[in-house]
């Protein structure tokens, strides 16, 4: 409504819902158009397509990280169901966000569709509607897939591009100014935001050395979880490289809002294929998000915390810490040892074997 009323995507918000003016929009521009077509229809109808598509996402995700045993029948619907439990999911539906949406983009391209020649696309689509998709990209490359990293970085450029020329003082606003303003990206320490800048900012009490840390562990994190989905990879578990690439991201994003997380979802569907009891029941504990409520948060309360609130307040972060030196052990475990394949890999004017 912003756009057909000639107003900036960035100012505050004059249009649309009683809540509106206290949400700002901290999308690319390229989002705003791309969601013009939610505006032809009555706002509830909008609403309600937004959620009957993320809810098709949501059983998509599911279904491509199950085994096969589990695809069909009560166990599917067993398992969809329980995954409505997990916060990130129904948070995302109830607020009617694009985190399932843009993970189903994420997997097909990914997972499906390599070797066709529009692989890449889709990620592309996704990293210009909301930037963090573009840590894909950088896996797209990590695991040679060279060509659909281009066309992934390609889309990406194009779409903004041409928001730039539709929308050239939006464009202009969100890249020098809108982009680490919205959502206070570099101060942030609401519990909502469940990220490694986030924990920081907290334990510091938003103290400038939060940067530093943040940054620091951000580099650090992004180099080991290089080194592991290279070897995931090479192992031929594509779905576990993809994961540590997803998590990764959600941790070195400066803001991850706990809706973000809904890669747990297809982290289910993996911990099933592996029969791991202990995991999903420690999703079940940490991610049906009854922690949150056992805190004090908002006005910067985050900010004086003691011990209990900070192990509940950061549960999602520290969940993915904890499992992180388990993920590299694993990675590293000869994967004849554990009855997984190897990918072969041939590079080119040089032949090399599989072992």
């Amino acid at each position: 409504m912003t756009l057909l009323h000639g107003d900036s995507l960035y100012a505050p918000l004059t249009t649309g819902e009683w809540w509106a003016p206290s949400l700002p929009f901290t999308y690319p521009p390229i989002a705003g158009l791309l969601f013009l077509p939610l505006t032809m229809v009555p706002s509830q109808l909008g609403w309600g397509v937004l959620a009957a598509l993320s809810a098709l996402a949501l059983g998509f995700v599911l279904h491509e990280s199950l085994p096969q045993r589990a695809r069909t029948g009560w166990r599917f619907g067993a398992l969809l169901l329980a995954t409505l439990a997990l916060e990130p999911v129904w948070r995302t539906l109830g607020l009617g966000q694009v985190n399932l949406l843009l993970v189903a983009m994420v997997m097909a391209d990914v997972l499906l569709l390599r070797g066709r020649k529009g692989s890449g696309v889709l990620i592309g689509i996704a990293a210009a509607v909301k930037l963090t998709p573009l840590i894909f990209i950088a896996h797209l490359a990590l695991t040679r897939r060279w060509a659909d990293a281009a066309r992934a970085t390609a889309t990406f450029l194009a779409l903004n591009l041409a928001a730039a020329v539709v929308l050239p003082l939006d464009t202009l606003w969100f890249w020098t100014k809108a982009l680490i303003d919205g959502n206070d990206a570099t101060t942030n320490s609401w519990i909502g935001n469940q990220s490694l800048n986030g924990i920081f900012q907290r334990l510091t009490g938003e103290d400038r050395g939060a940067l530093f840390l943040y940054a620091t562990t951000a580099v650090i994190a992004v180099g080991l979880a290089a080194v592991v989905v290279r070897r995931l990879y090479r192992q031929g578990d594509d779905l576990g490289a993809l994961l540590v690439t997803a998590v990764t991201g959600l941790l070195v994003s400066p803001v991850s809002w706990t809706h973000h997380w809904v890669w747990v979802v297809p982290l289910v569907g993996y911990l099933v294929a592996k029969s791991n009891v202990v995991g999903l029941l420690a999703i079940g504990i940490v991610f049906t998000g009854w922690q949150f409520r056992m805190v004090p948060s908002g006005a910067k309360s985050e900010l004086s915390w003691n011990a209990a609130d900070v192990l509940l307040g950061n549960s999602y972060l520290l969940a993915a810490l904890v499992a992180a030196p388990i993920v590299i052990l694993l990675a590293g475990v000869d994967p004849a040892l554990r009855g997984r394949s190897v990918r072969a890999e041939v590079v080119p004017g040089e032949s090399r074997g599989v072992g």
